[in-house]
């Protein structure tokens, strides 16, 4: 009896310390829909890049590009303060026109989104490759290769991101695409917590028997990592993957509000707001749909990464299970 009781002790504590797998894809999507919140950002976050995709035939429809300066719809005599009410809206601009230059804003928050949206996925794309391949390296090393790359993730995790991104942005050449060296600057700057993540679970995940089992027959390691860890790991890393993108758009908004982001004409959120600031006492709509847009897609992916973190967890569906049996339990006492 204190054998089996004994025994699962130890299950019980090594299922509490060893990440879970990945739910099935149709439980993961039921858990996911139960939730208004996951919902809405889904629905918020689909919308805005439909728009983004859909960005030159919106732009055909309107009859607007985002480069082309409209002096006449600007009135020099007061700085260039946009002519009309509430920016300059009509309807040959939606949403008003650029204080200064009179571009048209509704084809320039288009185009910004899709600048945002593929810097901030591409940047968490490569933070995640970078991340799991140094951890599972790490975790499936000798001590000596876990010891360097242990501390080469803690010397990245507390690089100061935004002071070493500037002057690496700076010294780039002009030429080269800003949105592919955005995204190369974030991802290889920011992979370090995903490394220790992933190296904490895959050195949990080699104390359990299946994964030393296949260790004993002879398996290489990266047989070992690829059918025995990465399943396993497949529900942590979608988690931290789904919270780093709201991050990602922040860091590129903050590094084009600095200037050394996406350069004009190609526009971006951050860009914008940056050249917004001057203008926020006569023509406040310059500055609130840069920044509205920017709001509700950092919280959109928040609540989905929330949602989806929720999701993912096995243990989610246990504490409701067990909170309704005790509800009946106690309502039949």
């Amino acid at each position: 009896m204190s054998t089996a009781v004994t025994t699962q002790q130890e299950t019980g504590a090594d299922a509490v310390a060893a990440p879970a797998p990945a739910p099935a894809p149709g439980q993961f999507l039921r858990r996911l829909r139960a939730r208004k919140g996951a919902l809405v950002g889904a629905g918020v976050l689909g919308l805005l890049v439909v728009l983004a995709l859909a960005a030159p035939l919106l732009a055909a429809l309107e009859g607007q590009d985002p480069t082309t300066y409209h002096d006449a719809l600007v009135d020099s005599a007061r700085g260039g303060v946009p002519l009309g009410d509430f920016g300059g809206i009509s309807a040959d601009h939606w949403l008003g026109v650029e204080p200064g230059t009179g571009r048209d804003l509704f084809t320039r928050l288009l185009y910004g989104a899709r600048v945002s949206l593929l810097v901030a996925v591409g940047a968490t794309l490569v933070q995640v490759l970078v991340g799991v391949t140094v951890g599972l390296t790490a975790a499936l090393g000798n001590r000596l290769v876990d010891t360097v790359l242990s501390h080469v993730s803690d010397v990245m995790v507390a690089l100061p991101m935004l002071i070493f991104a500037i002057g690496l942005t700076a010294v780039v050449p002009q030429d080269f695409p800003r949105p592919l060296l955005l995204v190369l600057v974030i991802g290889l700057l920011n992979w370090g917590a995903t490394a220790r993540l992933v190296r904490a679970q895959a050195t949990t995940l080699n104390k359990l028997d299946y994964v030393a089992a296949a260790r004993l027959t002879g398996a290489s390691p990266l047989r070992v990592a690829r059918r025995e860890l990465l399943p396993a790991l497949a529900a942590p890393v979608l988690t931290y993957a789904a919270i780093l993108v709201p991050v990602n758009i922040v860091y590129e908004a903050s590094l084009s509000f600095l200037g050394v982001g996406v350069r004009p004409p190609t526009p971006s959120w951050g860009q914008m707001l940056s050249s917004a600031t001057t203008w926020f006492q006569a023509d406040p709509a310059y500055v609130l749909l840069p920044a509205l847009m920017l709001f509700v897609t950092v919280l959109s992916c928040t609540v989905l990464g929330d949602a989806v973190r929720t999701a993912l967890d096995p243990r989610e569906a246990s504490r409701l299970h067990i909170g309704r049996r005790t509800g009946r339990k106690g309502g039949a006492a």
